[in-house]
C-alpha cells in the first residue's frame, strides 16, 4: 500500500496540516483552536466517507443519474450518490494518493494524472494543485490539463467550525449571492437559477446558521473580486472565502455521525461542520444552462480559492 505524506504550513499562528491522500487538509490550527473538522490518523482518509477535508473532482457535486452525452457519446460513471454520481466516484481524485512536494513551511504542489477512462471520464488529464498559507489564508490554485474534451469541476471540502468544538448553529454566515439552483429532493438541481429573495438561502445580510434549516444547495455568486462568503464565530474569529468559480455549495453537515476515529476538534455529529464548495454550477455536464465544465487542451482547467481565518 503506497504511504501517505503530510506536510505542515505555518504561518505565525496558524498550522495547517496536508496529506498526500486526496490533498486533505487534516488539521487547522490557529492559536489553540482547531477550526477543521478531520480524522485521527492519515490512515482514514483512504476510506473517509464524509469526503473530510478533500479536493474532490474529476467533477465535485452530483452528476444526475450518473451519466452525461458529449459529442454525442453518452458517458456512464458509477452511482456512488443513490443514482447518482458524487465527487468524482468512489475512486475520484478524494480518494488518490496524490504526489507531494513540500516547498518549505509556506507552500506545497499536489499532483497526479487521471488515466482515460478513470470513473467512467474520458481523456487523461494531468491535475496539480499548488497550496500557499499567507498569515491566515490559505489558497487552493487549481488546474487540470487534460488530452482530449472532457468534464471537469473541483472543488475543496472542508468542514469549518471556529467554535472548535460543539456546533455551527451559532455561527453567522453572510454570502454575496443574489441567486441559488433550487435542489428537488434527491439534491439534484432542478435546471433553473432562480432568486434567494424570501427563501432560506438568502444570507445576503448576516444570519445565524440555525436558520438555514439543514442547508446543502448551491447559491450563484455574484461578481467580486472581494471575498463572497463571511462566517464569524460568537467570540469574533472569522473566516472569509475567495473564489473565481461562479458557484458555492453551501453544506451545514446535515446528515454527519461519528464513523472514523475523529482528530483534535469538534466530534463529527449534524451541524458540527460548515463546508463551503467554490465550484462551478452542479450538474452543468446535463444542463447547458449553467455554462460549460468541458475542458481541452485548448481550454484547461483551473480554479483559485482562498480561504483565511483570524
Amino acid at each position: 500500500m503506497d504511504e501517505i505524506k503530510s506536510h505542515v504550513l505555518q504561518d505565525g499562528d496558524t498550522a495547517i496540516t496536508v496529506l498526500s491522500m486526496g490533498c486533505a487538509v487534516m488539521d487547522w490550527q490557529v492559536r489553540d483552536r482547531h477550526v477543521v473538522l478531520g480524522y485521527a490518523e492519515a490512515d482514514h482518509y483512504r476510506q473517509n466517507p464524509a469526503s473530510m477535508g478533500v479536493v474532490c473532482g474529476r467533477v465535485i457535486n452530483r452528476i444526475e443519474n450518473a451519466r452525461f452525452t458529449l459529442k454525442g457519446r453518452e458517458h456512464v460513471l458509477p452511482a456512488n450518490g443513490g443514482a447518482h454520481h458524487l465527487h468524482g466516484g468512489p475512486g475520484g481524485l478524494g480518494w488518490r494518493n496524490w504526489k507531494l512536494e513540500a516547498d518549505g513551511d509556506r507552500a506545497m504542489r499536489l499532483t497526479i494524472v487521471s488515466e482515460d477512462g478513470d470513473q467512467g471520464y474520458p481523456g487523461r488529464v494531468a491535475f496539480e494543485v499548488v497550496m500557499w498559507l499567507d498569515g491566515g489564508r490559505l489558497t487552493w490554485e487549481m488546474s487540470g490539463v487534460p488530452d482530449r474534451e472532457t468534464p471537469i469541476n473541483l472543488g475543496q471540502h472542508l468542514y469549518f467550525n471556529l467554535n472548535g468544538s460543539g456546533t455551527i448553529c451559532d455561527h453567522m454566515l453572510r454570502v454575496d449571492a443574489d441567486r441559488f439552483t433550487p435542489n428537488r429532493a434527491d439534491l439534484v438541481p432542478e435546471g433553473r437559477i432562480a432568486p434567494v429573495d424570501g427563501t432560506v438561502f438568502d444570507f445576503r445580510q448576516a444570519r445565524r446558521l440555525d436558520e438555514a434549516e439543514g442547508w446543502d444547495g448551491n447559491v450563484v455568486l455574484n461578481p467580486s473580486d472581494d471575498y463572497v462568503a463571511e462566517v464569524t464565530s460568537p467570540d469574533g474569529l472569522q473566516l472569509r472565502l475567495w473564489t473565481d468559480r461562479p458557484g458555492l455549495q453551501v453544506y451545514t453537515s446535515n446528515t454527519l455521525s461519528h464513523q472514523l476515529p475523529e482528530g483534535p476538534g469538534a466530534t463529527h455529529r449534524r451541524y458540527a461542520g460548515l463546508c463551503l464548495e467554490a465550484q462551478d454550477l452542479p450538474n452543468a455536464v446535463n444542463v447547458p444552462a449553467f455554462g460549460s465544465i468541458i475542458c481541452s487542451p485548448v481550454t484547461p482547467y483551473r480554479q483559485v480559492t482562498s480561504v483565511e481565518i483570524l
